[in-house]
């Protein structure tokens, strides 16, 4: 153990015991089809479901995973695509195709293959992605921007997301992983990530304006688009908009809601440039969130701590602490799948 290392331990309010002890509240939600909804009876949405996926790699659940990976096989469109949301019973709720949502299965399979090292499952779930990501750029602009979402119908909307598109960017580079680990190789995957990066670092302004949420700002970071003195000036940029001190990460800029999904994301976003103090800080808020069987509530609204949306302890959000902890802590072998600085190799 390095003395970074050493210095995180001393920190960490998480143990192992208790990210497992939220790995498996998680697995308790999955449904025999595979399914993992936001809660018990609650509906499911892809991007989502491959974050919870992730969140049990990490912890070992391997088989709940592959489980839910083999739920999206079974659920793809034709096309490529999902719909965004899925009720509990299977059925469809929302019939809108998202661009993010359904390129995340990118990450998903990578991150999956780093923690299981199943090759047999990467090729059984290969045609899946590679239909995904034919699907997503095909919602793609001259300016390498990807439109978010079209309805099922229908033509695709007129305006492209930076978080939506930034998401996207890391989706494609994880996704040209695997195809390398096939011998399939998609240079063109890796060529549309790139000029996604170029498009978020020379020009942001072609994206619809949603600066009042978090993700905007800490997105481009999270996904490896901005680096280095850029990111870090982003992040320092906006530092007191968003965070509340000893509470964590507001969703959108105008309201006292902190969220513990963007607090854990954040966390591995500062974490990505190589700020271990603040992404430690960040994680250790959403102890707050945290209730006595290892779900994570939501929200809480300050100064009152009232719990919104009312009463919900959401999946996604214990994924996310979870990836965050894996993010600083070194869990599993996906745990640099977020990490762009050199200040923490393994």
């Amino acid at each position: 153990m390095n003395l970074l290392q050493q210095s995180l331990a001393a920190k960490r309010v998480l143990t192992d015991d208790q990210l497992l002890q939220t790995a498996q509240s998680i697995a308790d939600l999955q449904l025999e089809s595979g399914m993992i909804p936001w809660f018990e009876g609650g509906h499911c949405d892809p991007w989502n479901h491959v974050e919870t996926a992730m969140a049990l790699d990490v912890m070992g659940l391997h088989q709940n995973s592959h489980r839910a990976y083999q739920w999206l096989k079974e659920t793809q469109r034709p096309d490529g695509s999902w719909p965004n949301y899925f009720n509990s019973d299977g059925s469809v709720e929302d019939f809108k195709l998202d661009s993010n949502v359904c390129a995340y299965i990118g990450t998903g399979l990578w991150h999956h293959w780093l923690c299981t090292q199943d090759l047999e499952s990467l090729r059984k779930f290969w045609p899946m992605l590679e239909r995904a990501m034919t699907w997503v750029l095909g919602m793609r602009l001259t300016n390498g921007t990807i439109l978010w979402a079209r309805e099922e119908n229908s033509k695709p909307w007129d305006y492209a997301l930076l978080t939506g598109c930034s998401s996207i960017r890391h989706a494609l580079i994880s996704a040209a992983k695997v195809a390398e680990v096939l011998k399939s190789p998609k240079p063109e995957w890796s060529e549309a990530a790139a000029k996604i990066d170029e498009t978020i670092r020379n020009n942001r302004d072609v994206f619809e304006p949603k600066d009042r949420w978090a993700m905007d700002w800490y997105y481009p970071i999270l996904s490896g688009s901005l680096l280095g003195d850029a990111a870090k000036a982003r992040l320092e940029d906006q530092f007191e908009t968003f965070v509340m001190r000893d509470h964590g990460v507001r969703c959108v800029s105008d309201e006292p809601w902190i969220t513990a999904s963007e607090t854990a994301e954040c966390s591995m976003a500062f974490a990505a440039t190589g700020d271990i103090d603040t992404a430690q800080f960040l994680l250790n808020t959403t102890s707050f969130h945290r209730t006595s069987d290892g779900s994570y509530l939501t929200g809480l609204v300050y100064p009152d701590k009232v719990v919104f949306p009312a009463n919900e302890k959401s999946a996604y959000t214990g994924a996310a602490v979870i990836l965050a902890a894996d993010s600083l802590y070194a869990i599993s072998p996906a745990s640099r799948i977020f990490r762009y600085d050199d200040s923490f190799d393994l």
